[in-house]
């Protein structure tokens, strides 16, 4: 077989090749955007990536947002609601079925390791509140500390309201930005949304230093 042969091989095994499985997840759940279940969907995936579900519902919201500026607020409210639900199912399976469940999560939850999961108990003992809280609001896997909070007991009203607070603040800082600017801060947003998160709850810390030095 000539190069010519060898090289049309490579590419046509490069186009067959599969995506990742989960930028997979990720196209399957922008489609439903774009289908009359955007809403059920959404409420869905946010109840479920707060356990289990690898992909943030971030990218559905903006892209319901998107569709319809008008419902932005709404979107988010079904997101943040059902999201904070989904954490106090994963702070139920870490309550009464980890002993059962540990190895499907350690072994098949994207995110989910044991040095994860030994780094979420020392911010626990350090903060159990502004653990959760940063966990809620930024990329930090969500999911890995709604479970370890239920592992490790930690006080669930603290927990309800850490995520209740840290996941609205997310998800209607993404709709309100669509519903103010439209199209046009999307791309923005995609490109920033992780620095701004992280700049933020940096702020928060420093403020939790300042109540307890200074005042």
């Amino acid at each position: 077989m000539g190069i010519s042969g060898t090289a049309a091989n490579r590419t046509s095994k490069t186009e067959s090749k599969k995506p990742h499985i989960i930028r997979r997840l990720y196209d399957w759940v922008l489609h439903w955007a774009h289908t009359p279940y955007g809403t059920p969907a959404l409420a869905v995936l946010a109840t479920a990536e707060s356990s289990f579900f690898p992909v943030p519902p971030d990218p559905l919201l903006m892209a319901l947002a998107m569709s319809r500026p008008e419902r932005s607020i709404w979107y988010a409210f079904v997101c943040s609601a059902c999201s904070v639900i989904g954490g106090a199912i994963g702070y139920l399976i870490g309550w009464q079925l980890w002993s059962v469940m540990s190895d499907f999560f350690f072994n098949h939850v994207p995110g989910f390791t044991h040095e994860v999961f030994n780094l979420v108990a020392n911010k626990y003992n350090e903060n159990a509140f502004l653990a959760i809280f940063t966990a809620a609001f930024t990329p930090i896997p969500y999911k890995v500390f709604t479970i370890a909070g239920g592992v490790f007991q930690i006080s669930f009203l603290a927990f309800m309201v850490a995520s209740a607070i840290g996941r609205s603040m997310r998800f209607f800082l993404v709709a309100g930005l669509i519903w103010k600017f439209g199209a046009s801060i999307k791309a923005t947003i995609d490109k920033y949304f992780d620095l701004v998160a992280v700049g933020f709850t940096v702020l928060l810390i420093l403020g939790f230093v300042v109540i307890k030095y200074a005042l």
